[in-house]
């Protein structure tokens, strides 16, 4: 690694030109996105207006943590006291198993989709599970310093997410087949 003494302070070059890379391809990438057809945004704003009208969201709180539920109707948008009682869980479990200084999001029921996140204080870290269709444990975070505590809370956030997608594909499930049954 090439470093460098730059205003009396030690400097990583190969650090920095990674960080210029990323901020370099991030901005390719969203000159890449920008560009469009004017049909193409004609026919994506309108589809996104009609989406947006069939769509609904009724947002609970329990314990003080949020669970919107998204649906197109009223049937879709009741949240059950099995739900309710596996947020309050989910809660607590996460608190015991994993960090308790924790901020937490909402929580939101799609269709086919379940989406939790938070962050995670001691860390500056922020955390997102999801169940469905797209399963896994995702991290964001700036900078991180990478020891034992860190990899410790890592491996209690991977193990947690095994709890989450049980308990909640469970309930993905239920809702499914309530659907169905309503449906017949």
């Amino acid at each position: 690694m090439k470093k460098i003494i730059k205003n009396g302070e030690l400097t990583d070059l190969a650090y920095d030109d990674m960080k210029n890379f990323i901020s370099l391809s991030r901005s390719l990438n969203e000159q890449v996105e920008d560009v469009t057809t004017d049909t193409e945004e004609v026919q994506t704003d309108e589809f996104q207006e009609r989406k947006r009208k069939e769509e609904k969201a009724k947002e609970y709180t329990i314990s003080g943590g949020k669970i919107i539920v998204h649906g197109t109707s009223e049937k879709e948008l009741v949240l059950t006291g099995d739900e309710k009682a596996a947020f309050q869980e989910t809660m607590d479990g996460f608190v015991e198993q994993v960090e308790d200084l924790a901020d937490f999001n909402v929580l939101n029921i799609y269709k086919n989709n379940i989406e939790w996140s938070g962050n995670l204080i001691r860390f500056d870290l922020e955390y997102f599970y999801a169940v469905g269709e797209t399963n896994g444990v995702y991290i964001n975070g700036t900078m991180i310093k990478i020891n034992d505590d860190f990899v410790e809370m890592l491996d209690k956030l991977s193990s947690f997410y095994d709890v989450f997608s049980t308990k909640w594909a469970g309930v993905l499930a239920s809702r499914k087949t309530t659907e169905t049954e309503e449906i017949q």
